[in-house]
């Protein structure tokens, strides 16, 4: 049992340092302008995509006429 703990104890370092580069990376700054970025993308993307075609028709129209 003493070898099983001890084992497991490496792979519990392993996900706290991918978080500690990640944030020694970019630093809380980082992290929160990319959360931020995503949603304000992701938010543009399903209300972009809604009306695509109208917007796509209506500037074609209108450098048409």
């Amino acid at each position: 049992m003493k070898n099983n703990k001890t084992i497991n104890e490496p792979g519990d370092e392993k996900k706290t340092s991918k978080w500690k580069s990640l944030v020694k990376k970019f630093g809380i700054g980082g992290i929160i302008f990319f959360t931020v970025k995503g949603i304000i993308t992701s938010i543009l993307i399903y209300f972009l995509g809604k009306n695509f075609w109208t917007v796509i028709t209506n500037y074609f129209s209108t450098i048409f006429d």
